[in-house]
């Protein structure tokens, strides 16, 4: 699969913010009880089936919280600087550097795929690929776990982040229902969707979804 042209974009800005981005996101264990309760859901499902690939790792703090729990887990980021914190933070687990659109993978040879708040800068036109690589990359029966911020359809163009550091991403804030189509449509069969509306400091209603590949 030929890169997007929007990943340059999101790689050179979490290049830029990865620093500030590291300080800025919260532990897992300081998240909702909603979210804490559904990354403890997606762990219980996963931890004997094999390696899992968090998509969209970052610096990896989800990645070493799910490896707190239990399950045999490594990261994968598109930006170089976000891998970098990664392993100075975390040098137990495995981290590279790696696009979702091509995964580096075998077919079918994860127990499950993480994509937590990783796939808002992919246009839409271009997620039926990146869950279709999803699907490919998973055993029969691999669990996916994805989250995410939602909308009706918001096209954002920031300019500033993480403490007023420049970027070029873009954002696409889909609606719940399209995003379980386009899981639904990549051959994805979707078993939980949670929606959580803005509270205290969240200004964004977010959407998390398992789904997993089926066996036939």
């Amino acid at each position: 699969m030929t890169e997007p042209s929007c990943l340059a974009a999101v790689r050179h800005s979490y290049d830029t913010v990865a620093r500030a981005y590291a300080e800025r996101v919260p532990e897992p264990r300081a998240l909702d009880p909603v979210s804490r309760a559904m990354l403890a859901a997606f762990a219980d499902l996963v931890r004997t089936r094999g390696p899992v690939a968090d998509l969209g790792c970052g610096p990896g703090k989800v990645t070493a919280h799910l490896a707190a729990l239990g399950v045999p887990v490594f990261g994968v980021d598109v930006s170089p600087r976000m891998i970098e914190l990664a392993r100075s933070a975390h040098p137990d687990l495995r981290f590279e550097v790696g696009s979702m659109t091509a995964l580096d993978l075998g077919d079918g040879e994860l127990g499950g795929v993480l994509a937590y708040y990783a796939t808002h800068h992919t246009p839409p036109g271009q997620l039926p690929a990146v869950f279709t690589e999803f699907h490919r990359v998973l055993s029969p029966g691999g669990r996916l776990l994805l989250a995410g911020h939602t909308g009706d359809g918001e096209h954002l163009r920031p300019t500033r982040a993480y403490g007023d550091h420049p970027v070029s991403y873009e954002s696409y804030l889909l609606p719940p229902d399209r995003i379980a189509a386009l899981l639904q449509d990549a051959g994805l069969v979707v078993t939980t969707r949670v929606v959580q509306e803005p509270e205290g400091t969240s200004t964004r209603r977010t959407g998390t979804f398992l789904a997993y590949r089926p066996e036939r």
